[in-house]
């Protein structure tokens, strides 16, 4: 963990000024390991801006940005269809608020916990300050599986759950959104029960909300729309874009599909996508209708997709990473690509990799990727549509507006173009442009920087 120096003002390895901020993270936080790893990543990148500006360093600035301002963990009891009392546990992790109103989704998964969140929100942070709205970083959750539960079920345990959340959040401190397992279903059972203990229609306390009680157009597409106008933007500054490239996604969830659906509309094939279980390759292109009536309607696993569509094939157990493709877009979870099949993409000729997913791409992946020469949009730039969109949902909330569609995409699009500008812009200043890594974190972690600097020690 020295500090070899290959361009001006960029290291490989932590600059060593940093070196005992990361050590203290890793004390204070011991067996959070996905924690660990995203702020090694933001620590590693980040000697440009420390380089232009000392005074972040005698202000403590890092310590104090890689330390929540606010960690809540509570009980949600709650009682399944059987009368039996369930037990499990709430997490809301208020990261920074230097920029406004904490903002982040909640995750309910299995996988959730301490770390997880903590990950999610130090990475939450950065990307909603890479969007140019004022809006904080936040996430929470809970352990809870939605899966194989009845629609009672889910309410009971939201009801429970935002029994305690209520008296964390609002408009102008808190606004969480759906994430993992949170979908429209959940976030109208958790807005119900904050709107039945306040007394109060503050529709800007969640988004993702549906369309008839609040919410905002485009906002289920919003992250899957704009990881692939991320990319194709990476493709447009070499004189290229998405329009007869080959795709792969993984995932077939909300993220995944409207990822698909946008590449479509650019023009790309999208040639296989997954779930858990395993993948598809559907090599004349991904039915789009009919991935949508399996997953979104029928709520049933890929494999039918395969058995609904000639010329398909569904691959158990494996990735789709196997399936050579131009561009790669994860969309899944944490960590699902790793330096194997990151060598598989090499190898195969792929130009971008844009993460849909947050930290979808583990740091042995990472390294082979640049070392390959292929372009990458960490998922702090590249799936930033989602954030965007609910900071839209709630201008129109504080307004009592409506946009239409169109016009919400518009601004989306407008959007990820200036947060790939950003991070473009800041790659060249470091002397590696292109290098989205180091422009996302470095223009983040400005921004936030400053305005913490200017607030004083709080």
């Amino acid at each position: 963990m020295s500090g070899t120096i290959e361009t001006p003002g960029v290291t490989t390895e932590i600059d060593p000024r940093l070196v005992p901020v990361l050590e203290s993270v890793r004390h204070r936080n011991p067996a959070e390991p996905e924690f660990h790893e995203a702020v090694e990543r933001v620590l590693r990148t980040i000697g440009p801006v420390i380089n232009s500006h000392p005074e972040y360093l005698e202000a403590k600035l890092v310590e104090r940005i890689c330390e929540p301002e606010r960690q809540i963990i509570f009980r949600v009891p709650w009682t399944d269809d059987r009368g039996q009392v369930q037990v499990n546990r709430g997490y809301r992790v208020e990261f920074n608020g230097a920029l406004g109103p904490y903002k982040g989704g909640l995750r309910f998964h299995p996988s959730v916990s301490s770390s997880i969140v903590k990950f999610l929100g130090f990475e939450q942070v950065f990307k909603n300050a890479l969007t140019g709205l004022p809006l904080g970083g936040g996430k929470g959750g809970s352990d809870f599986d939605p899966k194989g539960r009845s629609e009672n079920e889910i309410m009971r345990f939201c009801q429970s759950f935002m029994s305690e959340l209520h008296r964390h959040i609002g408009e102008y401190t808190d606004v969480p959104a759906g994430d993992a397992g949170v979908g429209e279903r959940e976030l109208g059972y958790l807005f119900g029960q904050y709107r039945r203990i306040t007394n109060r229609y503050e529709s800007g306390v969640l988004t993702g909300k549906g369309l008839t009680w609040g919410g905002a157009q485009v906002r289920k597409e919003a992250t899957g729309y704009g990881t692939a106008y991320f990319a194709q933007e990476m493709l447009r500054v070499q004189g290229s874009s998405l329009a007869n490239r080959t795709v792969t996604v993984s995932g077939s969830g909300n993220v995944a599909i409207y990822a698909i659906e946008k590449v479509q509309r650019l023009g790309g094939t999208v040639v296989g996508c997954s779930d858990s279980g395993g993948y598809i390759h559907d090599p004349d292109g991904i039915d789009l209708e009919l991935l949508k009536q399996i997953k979104e309607v029928e709520r049933a696993r890929l494999h039918r997709y395969a058995e609904e569509r000639p010329g398909a094939k569904y691959i158990p157990d494996g990735k789709v990473w196997e399936i050579p493709a131009e561009v790669a877009l994860p969309c899944a979870t944490q960590n699902e690509l790793d330096g194997e099949d990151a060598r598989r993409l090499v190898e195969a000729g792929a130009l971008v990799v844009a993460e849909g997913a947050n930290m979808p791409c583990t740091a042995d992946a990472i390294a082979v990727l640049r070392e390959g020469g292929v372009l990458f949009g960490p998922g702090k730039a590249a799936n930033a549509g989602g954030v965007a969109t609910s900071a839209l949902e709630m201008q129109q909330n504080a307004s009592r507006d409506s946009w239409s569609f169109e016009h919400t995409e518009s601004r989306l699009v407008e959007i990820m173009k200036d947060i790939h500008s950003s991070c473009y812009e800041m790659s060249e200043q470091a002397g590696r442009p292109g290098d989205y890594i180091v422009g996302a974190n470095n223009a983040g972690f400005a921004r936030v920087a400053e305005a913490m600097m200017a607030m004083g020690v709080v």
